[in-house]
């Protein structure tokens, strides 16, 4: 792209404090040197590149606030099931995948959903009848379990004799053998057996999701694990190489995991991280801390029973330990994010925050049951609420597998985004690709009509958001999470052009629509990092 390109002919959503709107936009030298089309008429120059947007929507790129695209990349370059559409499909994917990859010593990949088995369990049965003697290891699309067979249970040692590690379940078949599906902390017990992936594999693995984020207009995002998760490496060095050598285009923020079999003990290695993590594009400045699992396998934490199932879920961290911990991390600096989904969860993330020092700009990340004592506590404690509307909708696993568990009352408190924002919380936007589609305009579709594009199901009607909002979370939201509001996130001058137009303006579109919008252009300080 020239040095000097000028946008006219909007619209131009701004999404600055006043989420205004305007008509043009000037980039000079990778910055916006000015807003509307009188103060961009005076500046242009003779060899000003100027793009008419022709009725398409220029805003400030996505920033995602919660996502994986290494783990995303690696799926594409392993057995992709996430387009599978129930679980034959599966089977028949991982068939093509062995025949095409014959000498592949593992099966490896993953991306299969819950609600397309009995129970959310496959089995090592299935997974046999078409592995034969290939061991295999397939993550599922939330990336809380994974599916095994027989060959990998054996592999392992994982045996009727096996007891359930604390953090997770290993499901069994009625005479109380492992029957192929592991949950949570289940899932390291095939961890040692694993392939090693190598670092080339990884830093493909990133170039390849950051392309598909890219594609989808997103400039900037959070990696929300650095560190060793569900059989993938730390990512801490494959981030740095990639920014060092030049191939990281996309801005980027990352969590640094806590190990939750340790303590606070911890602490002053992930300070030794972050000094380490601290490169051009890329900062690893928070702790991610997992406090509990999903619904559809009822790991996620809750403060009554699961209807049907009895326990409550796991805590991973007990409020003890997050009690000496949380003060210890603060006290260095170190922003929190949370994984919280059951509203015991929740509640544990914002008390173990409560009385810290302000400013931190913690997060809770998931919210799917949030009591609504809880929703006032987030600009209260200047806690940062980070969403994945893709979520809140009536799909499969929430009709077979999450509404019958929570019952009537907790699936009415799901995904409160409107009661969050009325209240007053910062909201963040983020997909947790490959859990779910990378594609923003999707996320915000759902966001304003809380259904899937072609449903007229709505999940939670009075909790859906104006369309402005949901752009918000995944623009301006997200940049004031990540400290780099001053940066990016709004189009105003001075700010990095880190731009995106899309085919069509979804303000004009019914709500119905706005998930059709597509990408046509991605900026990154004025730089494209996609055009179609």
């Amino acid at each position: 792209m020239p040095d000097e390109v000028a946008f006219v002919g909007g619209p131009v959503a701004t999404m600055d404090a006043a989420r205004s709107f305007t008509d043009a936009v000037l980039v000079r030298d990778g910055r916006i040197a000015a807003v509307g089309e009188e103060a961009v008429r005076e500046r242009l120059r003779p060899a000003t590149e100027v793009v008419q947007l022709r009725g398409r929507l220029l805003l400030p790129g996505f920033h995602d606030a919660h996502v994986h695209p290494v783990y995303g990349g690696m799926l594409r370059l392993r057995c992709d099931l996430s387009q599978a559409t129930d679980g034959a499909d599966c089977l028949r994917i991982i068939s093509e995948h062995l025949t095409a990859h014959p000498d592949s010593p593992w099966l490896l990949g993953g991306g299969w959903d819950m609600a397309q088995f009995p129970g959310g369990t496959p089995t090592r049965r299935a997974l046999d009848s078409v592995t034969g003697d290939r061991p295999a290891y397939l993550v599922n699309r939330d990336h809380h379990g994974a599916w095994v067979n027989s060959v990998a249970l054996r592999l392992a040692g994982i045996d009727r004799a096996t007891p359930d590690p604390p953090d997770g379940r290993i499901e069994r078949d009625p005479a109380g053998r492992p029957d192929g599906t592991l949950h949570e902390g289940a899932t390291r017990l095939v961890e040692h057996v694993l392939p090693e992936a190598g670092s080339q594999q990884y830093l493909d693995a990133l170039v390849e999701g950051q392309r598909h984020l890219h594609e989808r207009g997103v400039t900037s995002w959070h990696d929300a694990i650095i560190g060793r998760y569900l059989g993938y490496d730390d990512l801490l060095a494959t981030y740095l190489t990639a920014d060092d050598r030049g191939l990281l285009t996309g801005k980027v923020r990352g969590a640094l995991w806590w190990d939750r079999d340790r303590g606070s003990e911890q602490v002053p290695e992930l300070v030794e991280r972050r000094k380490r993590g601290r490169g051009r594009r890329f900062r690893a400045e928070a702790v991610k801390i997992m406090q509990d699992g999903v619904c559809e396998n009822a790991t996620a934490a809750l403060r009554l029973p699961y209807l049907g199932h009895g326990g409550r879920g796991l805590s991973f961290v007990s409020p003890e330990a997050l009690a000496e911990a949380v003060p210890l991390l603060t006290a260095e600096g170190f922003q929190l994010h949370f994984h919280a989904v059951g509203d015991r969860a929740v509640r544990d993330a914002l008390d173990a925050v409560s009385g810290g020092p302000w400013g931190l700009r913690h997060q809770v990340a998931h919210l799917q049951v949030v009591h609504p004592g809880d929703v006032p506590r987030f600009r209260e404690l200047g806690v940062a609420a980070t969403i994945q509307p893709r979520w809140a909708v009536n799909d499969a696993a929430m009709v077979e597998l999450n509404a019958p568990k929570l019952g009537h009352t907790r699936t009415s408190w799901q995904y409160p985004f409107r009661s969050l924002r009325a209240a007053g919380a910062v909201l963040a936007a983020g997909s947790d690709w490959p859990v779910s589609e990378a594609d923003p305009m999707l996320g915000a579709h759902v966001a304003v009509t809380r259904c899937e594009p072609g449903s007229d199901d709505p999940l939670g009607p009075e909790e859906a958001l104006e369309l402005t909002d949901a752009l918000a979370a995944y623009t301006a939201g997200s940049a004031w999470v990540n400290h780099v509001e001053q940066d990016t996130g709004t189009i105003e001058v001075g700010k990095a052009a880190d731009l995106v137009v899309l085919d069509a303006d979804p303000f004009s579109l019914p709500p119905g629509e706005i998930a059709s919008c597509g990408v046509d252009l991605t900026v990154v300080d004025g730089e494209p990092v996609h055009q179609r």
